[in-house]
């Protein structure tokens, strides 16, 4: 993963706080919170001590396996402000990050409902007919409040907190060891119990404290240190007081009463249980506060990162902290209070955290997997258990409700096309590339060892095109050409002194890119610094690609200077005594108000073993959506009556054997008519015309060009080709007997 800065935020902080007070303290308070004293007992009693423990287990698993990938990425990168957003942002991309990011604001805001509704049942022990969500409210207002005064004096507070709920587990322990269990009370859950996963379903968000500390990753001193240490060391902590809980609870009381009494810790505990209330409303109050902390962090990264408008993040008066975002969280959760209750909030919570959970598991797996170099955590995961925690995520979220997997799937998706279309810009790199990169590489190992074959031909094309936007018929055409199956290399071979012409290349290559962007041409654009055109060219070409996906043709364009043309065909014949075919383009602007169907003329020969190669190049043509309605009419000339059946015979045969439509044209040259002039009275119509490049011996490249501008003089675009890779001549697919017949034919200069 690249290192790299967030978008420069313009609101910097100054409380900085430590492994303790930043990351531990609101975690462990946030996993020991409504959770812990008002439905641990209710899962024992639903599903019994053994699945309670299970419960435990696997929540913890997920968590743990959480806190190990979220403890990689932290001591790999400088995690910056938006905690788990700003992990999975600045590896899966701002797109994804945004996709995630929001879900997650959503479950810290709705954290902050599910505790004040635990506050408000616990008040019923003093005030029966207490009204829940008037005090829900009121709670989720006192707790925005206290968070308005800044995040150092929040967290400070949770000190006391944490040693009420030592005391009140103690008094848990007495209360047990005073009712004197002689047998599990709780082996199995009672009838009627709603099923393991709903149950789970509804203890999860007990692990998800983890997030509390992760959110206030902006506010640490030392992310990279306090996250991996204060996660962890929070989930394991957790994971032993809630399975010590679990089997105190199972073994002092029968399921049927830890299911109806929620308050079951304030009845074990008899006179003491005046103790248990400073560790349990200390606890849940904590727990929105950590809640309420993190949210509007959340949301204040991804106004930083322009994924939301910027009018979100404005500060507000004397508030310490995020002014617009703090609000907005609030709104959010006074907006879930109109859900009911805690067991109706705690599901939806559920599957915002385990979404989540499961991408930051992905990004460790994926980054372990891939071996991006620049993945070198302090704290090794083995990517197993990453990729391990993600799937286990999603398979929970499968088995709690397939309904709400699929409709988060299906919102997170929608936010992911959003911000596609909206073409974010982040100036960071992302694990994306990595993963690609190990993917091509594994791709290009195994193409290594599979068998080359003529129906396995692709057209990879290197262009030398010059000034893209002069020449943006010449691209379109080789991006017809390539038609989506082939790669299309656009180069702009700059000739002179390399020290003086290097410093220009970034500027050069971004200015094409931006010039095939604007054509609409998928192309990898780059800029070359060559002594001499010929050479230059010749050397370009043969180290343009990689493993088997190199450029097996070269295309220049047309040249109204003879010398120049005369350049390009000696550089092609090098090119064909390397195996790489060449073509010559003359593009002409193309017609498009013409109601006529189009009509693309390929001149067979027979010679130079062209003749396959121009049939498929205008194939290839005819499959772009500009060109579907094309007729190809395949021509050749004969200047015998014998020679012009045969060829007939042998065209109809290619043609079938082919499985290309196209018409076929055999023609007797008169002796008094040329064939280039032939040629022009019969292709004046035409909208595009292939023929074919003979070899040209050393010293008649000159003289050979003139006849060639002679040709184009009278036709719309050109495209002349010579074939040269080791499949010339078998392109199509025909067989041996068919091609050598075929090729004992003569055509316009002997050039097919």
């Amino acid at each position: 993963m690249t290192r790299s800065t967030a978008f420069p935020s313009r609101r910097p902080r100054p409380e900085k706080l430590g492994t303790f007070l930043g990351v531990f303290t609101p975690s462990i308070l946030t996993i020991l919170g409504v959770i812990l004293y008002l439905r641990t007992g209710w899962v024992v009693g639903n599903v019994g001590l053994g699945g309670a423990i299970l419960v435990v287990v696997i929540a913890n698993a997920v968590t743990l396996a959480t806190a190990l990938s979220v403890a990689a990425v932290a001591t790999n990168m400088r995690v910056g402000a938006g905690g788990a957003y700003y992990i999975i942002s600045r590896s899966l991309g701002v797109e994804v990050g945004a996709a995630i990011g929001i879900p997650l604001f959503l479950a810290q805001a709705f954290s902050v409902t599910l505790y004040a509704f635990g506050l408000a049942e616990s008040l019923r022990l003093i005030w029966p007919d207490v009204p829940l969500r008037p005090v829900a409210a009121a709670t989720v207002l006192a707790v925005a409040l206290l968070a308005a005064r800044g995040a150092d004096v929040a967290l400070r507070l949770q000190l006391p907190i944490m040693a009420g709920i030592l005391v009140s587990l103690v008094v848990l322990v007495v209360g047990v060891v005073e009712a004197n269990p002689t047998t599990v009370r709780s082996v199995t859950g009672i009838d009627g119990s709603p099923g393991f996963w709903p149950v789970f379903a509804v203890f999860f968000p007990a692990v998800t404290g983890i997030m509390a500390g992760v959110s206030l990753s902006g506010d640490l001193e030392r992310p990279e240190r306090a996250i991996p240490w204060g996660t962890i060391g929070s989930v394991l902590v957790g994971f032993f007081v809630y399975l010590g809980v679990v089997v105190a609870l199972g073994l002092a009381v029968d399921a049927a009463t830890l299911v109806e009494d929620h308050l079951i810790w304030f009845t074990l505990a008899g006179g003491l249980s005046f103790l248990i209330f400073p560790g349990l409303w200390g606890a849940i109050f904590s727990s929105a506060v950590g809640s309420v902390l993190g949210a509007p962090r959340t949301l204040e990264a991804m106004v930083d990162d322009r994924v939301l408008p910027r009018f979100l993040g404005r500060r507000i008066g004397t508030i310490r902290g995020p002014g617009i975002p703090l609000l907005v969280s609030l709104a959010v959760a006074l907006g879930a209070v109109t859900l009911g209750d805690l067991n109706a909030v705690a599901p939806a919570l559920t599957m915002f955290f385990l979404t989540t959970y499961g991408m930051v598991n992905l990004v460790a797996g994926v980054e372990r997997l891939t071996g991006d170099p620049s993945f070198r955590p302090t704290l090794r995961v083995p990517w197993w258990v990453s990729l391990a925690g993600a799937l286990g995520c999603f398979w929970v979220m499968f088995l709690i409700s397939p309904l709400a997997l699929f409709i988060a799937v299906v919102v997170e998706v929608g936010v992911y096309l959003v911000m596609r279309r909206r073409a974010l810009a982040a100036p960071w790199g992302d694990l994306r590339r990595g993963a690609l990169m190990a993917l091509v590489r594994s791709t290009v190992l195994q193409l290594r060892r599979l068998p080359h074959d003529p129906r396995n031909w692709r057209p990879n094309i290197l262009l030398f095109a010059g000034d893209v936007r002069r020449r943006a018929a010449l691209v379109r055409l080789a991006s017809w050409l390539v038609h989506d199956r082939g790669i299309l290399t656009v180069a702009d071979l700059r000739v002179g002194d390399l020290e003086e012409l290097a410093p220009t290349v970034p500027a050069l290559e971004r200015e094409l890119d931006e010039a095939l962007e604007d054509l609409g041409i998928v192309a990898f654009g780059e800029v070359d610094i060559v002594e001499d055109f010929v050479r230059g060219a010749v050397a370009v070409a043969q180290a343009n690609g990689i493993a088997g996906i190199e450029s097996n043709t070269v295309m220049f364009g047309w040249s109204d200077k003879p010398e120049r043309r005369a350049n390009v065909l000696r550089v092609i014949e090098q090119l064909a005594a390397l195996g790489i075919s060449s073509v010559i383009c003359h593009p002409h602007p193309l017609d498009v108000t013409r109601p006529r169907r189009r009509r693309i003329d390929v001149w067979w020969g027979g010679l130079q073993h062209n003749g396959d190669m121009l049939v498929l190049f205008a194939h290839l043509i005819s499959l772009n959506p500009e060109w579907r309605d094309a007729r190809i009419s395949i021509k050749s000339i004969a200047t015998s009556p014998m020679m012009l059946e045969r060829n007939r015979i042998l065209l109809d045969r290619l043609i079938r054997s082919a499985r290309i439509r196209a018409e076929t044209e055999v023609m007797l040259r008169p002796a008094e008519v040329s064939v280039t002039s032939l040629i022009c009275t019969e292709s004046r119509g035409a909208d595009i015309v292939l023929m074919g490049l003979r070899a040209v011996d050393s010293g008649q490249e000159t003289s050979y060009s003139r006849r060639l501008a002679e040709l184009v003089r009278d036709l719309p675009t050109v495209l002349f080709v010579r074939s040269a890779g080791e499949f010339r001549g078998r392109l199509l697919g025909d067989g041996p007997d068919d091609v050598r017949a075929t090729h004992e034919g003569r055509g316009p200069d002997r050039n097919g």
